[in-house]
C-alpha cells in the first residue's frame, strides 16, 4: 500500500490484483505492469511471464522482488520482462524508475530538416523516416535553411551536397556562422562518391556522409544515432544533472522568450519562485542523498502536473523557476496551491520510517510585470512574503 500511495502522488492509477485473479481487460492501452515474483512460484515464472508478454505486447513489465540470482534474473528476462528491481528494493526507487520510464516514453519525437531541391528525392526520404515515427520537414531551396531551422527547431539536417543557387556545403558553413545551431547534426546524403570530396565537405561544417541511393535500414539508424548524441549534448549543456529540468541560464533565456511571445499574442505569464522549506535542516538531519531524493521528488511532480509548454527550471539549490504562459494570476495561485499541497503528502523515506516536506511559492504575473527580470524580482519578493507568513503556502505579488 506504500507504493500505491506514493505512485498517488504522481497521478498515477494503480489497480492491484493477485495472481489467481484474472487480470482487468485493457484493450487499446498499453499498461505498465508491475509484478511481484515473491508471491508466485519459480517453476510458475516462465509461463505467467510469456502469458502476460503475448498479452499486453506493447505493455512494460516490471519484475519486483527478483533475488540477485542469475538464473533468475535470466528467466524473468527472457520470458518478457522489460526490467527487474531486486529484493528489497525501497518503494521510492520502484516510483523513480517508473517515473524514469514515463520520462522516455513522452519524449517529443526526433525531427529532421531534409534539405534537398528533388521533390521526388525529398518525400522518398520523408517516407522512409516516417517509418521510424521520425518527423521531417522539407526545403527545396538551400536559402530557406536558416529560416527553417528557426521555425521547425530540428535535430538534425539532411543535406543535398549539388542543388542549384547554393551547395551543401556552402548551406552548412553559413549554418555553422550561428552560435545556436552550431551543433546541430548535418548529414550530407548525396550521389557523390569521391572520397576526397566527402572528407572535405565533413571538414567544411559536415558530421556524417551518406551516399545516395540510400539503404532505409541504415540512414534511419545513422540518424537516430546522431539524434540521441545530440539530445545528450543538449541535455548536458541546457539541463540540471540532478533533475533533468531546465538549468540556471536556459530557465532564463527559455522565459525570455516565452514571454516575447505572449507579448505578441497580447496574453498573460505567469512566473513562480517556489523552494523547499527549511530545506537546510533536511540536509542537516537526514544528509544530503536525501535531500537530493526531496529535491528530485518535487522535480517530478512538477513535471506531471504542468504542462509541456510550461517552464521547469531548477533555478538554484532547492529554488525552482516557473513559467506558465497563458495563465493569469488566479489561475496560477490554483495550480501551484494544488502541488504545494500534494508535495506535502509526499512521505519520504529514511531508514526505517518517513518525514515529509513543504513548500513555498510566489507568483507575478505579466503585463503587470514588464520582463523576465522583474517577473522574477516580484516573484521572489511574494516568495519570501510567504515564508514570513508561515512557510507551506503560496502568495501571489497582488496579495
Amino acid at each position: 500500500m506504500d507504493l500505491q500511495a506514493q505512485l498517488g502522488y504522481f497521478s498515477m492509477a494503480v489497480q492491484f490484483t493477485t495472481w489467481q485473479h484474472p487480470l482487468p481487460d485493457s484493450a487499446g492501452v498499453a499498461p505498465l505492469l508491475l509484478l511481484d515474483m515473491s508471491s508466485l512460484p519459480e517453476a510458475e515464472w516462465s509461463g505467467r511471464i510469456q502469458t502476460l508478454r503475448q498479452r499486453f505486447a506493447m505493455g512494460q513489465l516490471i519484475a519486483l522482488r527478483v533475488p540477485s540470482d542469475f538464473e533468475q534474473l535470466q528467466q524473468a528476462l527472457r520470458g518478457g520482462c522489460d526490467s527487474c528491481l531486486l529484493e528489497g528494493t525501497p518503494s521510492h526507487a520502484i516510483v523513480e524508475h517508473i517515473l524514469e520510464l514515463n520520462e522516455r516514453h513522452d519524449q517529443e519525437a526526433y525531427r529532421v530538416l531534409i534539405v534537398e531541391d528533388s521533390k521526388t528525392a525529398s518525400h522518398l526520404i520523408r517516407r522512409t523516416l516516417e517509418e521510424n515515427q521520425i518527423v521531417s520537414e522539407i526545403i527545396n531551396d538551400p536559402r530557406q535553411t536558416l529560416n527553417a531551422l528557426r521555425q521547425f527547431n530540428p535535430d538534425l539536417i539532411l543535406m543535398d551536397m549539388y542543388m542549384p543557387n547554393c551547395t551543401g556545403v556552402e548551406a552548412a558553413r553559413i549554418i555553422r556562422q550561428h552560435s545556436e545551431f552550431l551543433s546541430t547534426p548535418i548529414v550530407y546524403l548525396s550521389g557523390e562518391t569521391n572520397v576526397a570530396l566527402q572528407v572535405d565537405a565533413m571538414r567544411l561544417g559536415g558530421d556524417h556522409f551518406l551516399t545516395k541511393p540510400f539503404n532505409p535500414v541504415f540512414l534511419n539508424a545513422i540518424v537516430k544515432s546522431k539524434i540521441e548524441r545530440y539530445r545528450a549534448l543538449r541535455r548536458t549543456m541546457y539541463n540540471d544533472s540532478l533533475t533533468g529540468l531546465l538549468n540556471h541560464s536556459s530557465g532564463k533565456n527559455t522565459l525570455d522568450m516565452m514571454l516575447s511571445s505572449v507579448a505578441h499574442d497580447g496574453g498573460f505569464l505567469s512566473v513562480v519562485m517556489m523552494d523547499i522549506d527549511h530545506f537546510k535542516q533536511v540536509n542537516d538531519t537526514y544528509g544530503h542523498p536525501v535531500g537530493d531524493q526531496v529535491i528530485r521528488s518535487i522535480s517530478w511532480l512538477l513535471k506531471q502536473r504542468l504542462r509541456k509548454q510550461d517552464i521547469i527550471c531548477r533555478y538554484g539549490g532547492e529554488e525552482f523557476l516557473i513559467g506558465l504562459p497563458h495563465t493569469d494570476a488566479e489561475q496560477a495561485f490554483s495550480i501551484m496551491d494544488q502541488i504545494r499541497q500534494d508535495f506535502s503528502q509526499i512521505r519520504h523515506p529514511y531508514r526505517d520510517r518517513h518525514f515529509i516536506a513543504t513548500a513555498s511559492g510566489g507568483i507575478a504575473t505579466y503585463p503587470l510585470y514588464q520582463n523576465g527580470d522583474s517577473l522574477i524580482k516580484a516573484a521572489d519578493e511574494a516568495l519570501y512574503q510567504a515564508k514570513r507568513d508561515g512557510r507551506n503556502r503560496i502568495q501571489t505579488d497582488e496579495d
